[in-house]
């Protein structure tokens, strides 16, 4: 029983009060290029992000899982953890997380009634000087730093929401910086080319900071080698298999039922046949600067410390990733991917192809109109039998008739549906996929979060997990 006075509501009332206050604000894509307000607030609040030890990642693709995989072993060494992630999939508390678990909806309501008062002190000198109140990640960045300062965790794993120089995030002095592969998304925001993105995302490595740095393009490293001389920070950088003096890399890789075997070369050790339970190539990356984080985060005298084997793959194992090549239906077997740009695309369908037997694939397909249309459809042909495009309910989806003639274009008129809602969409597409092949059929739903996130309500997925069928 709550000892919360919640004026009459229940506490599922309050939060979903608390919720629509929180997200009548500029949205998150939607911000000034300020932390000010950010960093106002916590000054109001005693600095709560001084408190514990921070894991900062940026990048294009890859950041969320793997600040999922760098939570899961800093938990399995015994520290408390509090992870910052977005975007969410079914309830925004999935955002913050304290030792692996969403923070509940009491605490949730307890935190808000907690900070609110100094959001709406910052809002009022915002507005009193000509700016806007704080924005809905600005508010859950506050918030999150909050919860972790009063769990209190020892070690906080912080996702940026987008960028870096000016995400709501960069209040944080990550003492282990991450940045996952950078390419071109965002650019109305971040810039028009992958240097001009990098400059941005290079603004979370901090002065003295050892940052992890996943390949990159060639235009992208000389971007991060002056932002670490800049700094005085300690880069680490992951090379290609048997590249001369790599510090990390990936050196095997063996896919198998439900993930893969990898063995992973970091600056402190080699470990041997880790069982990774996620689809891809790019999963394994993910989980090399996941493990160099943390043997960066226990460095000795400023050299990296390996991790036991059995931690590590205690670690590993309890990793998941919702909304990443996640199974959410049998019979047909029904998939969801977040993947949103040309270069999350390709990386998920040489997941596909490499651990699912599928004969025919049926895709459905929803993108927000910030994104590469035309670059995702163009990625996701080549692995598609047919196409079913929708919208998702976001305001941003691209109009079914517009996405329509985009996937004619790629696809042929022949190999293209077109559906006004979700569910009409998933049924059209396991109708197709069992008509053309009924025990080899599969569907694939990709192209935005807000279609991956209604496909997981619709099946049920956002309350138990999904088993997936490979190879």
């Amino acid at each position: 029983m709550t000892d919360l006075d919640l004026g009459g509501l229940s506490l599922e009332e309050a939060e979903r009060e608390i919720y629509a206050h929180i997200v009548s604000r500029n949205p998150e894509h939607d911000f000034e290029p300020t932390i000010d307000r950010v960093r106002d607030a916590c000054d109001l609040l005693g600095s709560p992000q001084q408190s514990y030890r921070v894991v900062h990642l940026t990048g294009t693709n890859g950041k969320t899982s793997t600040a999922r995989m760098t939570e899961s072993l800093v938990r399995e060494l015994g520290l408390r953890t509090g992870l910052f992630t977005s975007p969410h999939l079914t309830s925004v508390r999935e955002r913050i997380q304290i030792d692996g678990e969403p923070i509940g909806s009491e605490d949730f309501v307890r935190l808000w009634l907690d900070v609110a008062p100094i959001i709406h002190m910052v809002d009022a000198r915002s507005l009193e000087s000509g700016g806007p109140r704080m924005s809905f990640f600005e508010v859950l960045t506050v918030l999150a730093l909050a919860a972790f300062a009063d769990a209190p965790v020892d070690v906080a794993i912080v996702e940026v929401g987008m960028g870096g120089v000016w995400d709501a995030t960069n209040v944080v002095d990550g003492e282990v910086s991450v940045i996952t592969p950078i390419g071109l998304d965002h650019q109305q925001w971040l810039g028009d080319s992958v240097v001009d993105i990098a400059a941005e995302k290079s603004a979370i490595i901090k002065d003295g900071a050892a940052t992890v740095i996943a390949l990159q393009s060639d235009a992208v490293v000389p971007v991060l080698e002056s932002a670490l001389a800049e700094r005085g920070a300690r880069g680490y950088w992951e090379a290609e298999e048997g590249a001369e003096g790599a510090q990390l890399e990936v050196l095997d890789r063996q896919p198998g039922v439900g993930g893969q075997l990898v063995t992973l070369r970091t600056p402190a050790a080699t470990y041997a046949e880790i069982f990774v339970p996620l689809y891809g190539a790019h999963q394994a990356h993910n989980a090399l600067l996941a493990l160099t984080a943390v043997e960066l985060l226990l460095a000795s005298g400023g050299e990296p410390v390996a991790l036991t084997a059995e931690a590590v793959e205690a670690g590993f194992a309890h990793v998941s990733s919702p909304g990443r090549l996640e199974a959410v239906r049998t019979s047909p077997l029904i998939l969801v991917d977040a993947a949103h740009n040309p270069h999350g695309i390709d990386a998920m369908v040489d997941a596909l192809e490499e651990s699912f037997a599928f004969e025919t694939l049926v895709g459905v397909v929803g993108i927000l109109s910030d994104k590469d249309a035309e670059g995702i459809l163009a990625a996701l042909e080549p692995a598609l039998a047919h196409v079913v495009v929708t919208a998702s309910p976001s305001p941003r989806a691209i109009p079914v008739e517009e996405l329509e003639r985009l996937a004619i274009e790629v696809f042929g008129e022949d190999r293209v549906t077109a559906t006004g809602s979700v569910p009409d969409a998933i049924d059209a597409a396991v109708q197709r996929a069992e008509r053309d092949n009924d025990l080899g059929a599969g569907v694939l739903v990709v192209g935005s979060i807000t279609l991956v996130a209604e496909t997981r309500i619709l099946t049920g997925a956002d309350r138990r997990k999904g088993q997936g069928r490979a190879r």
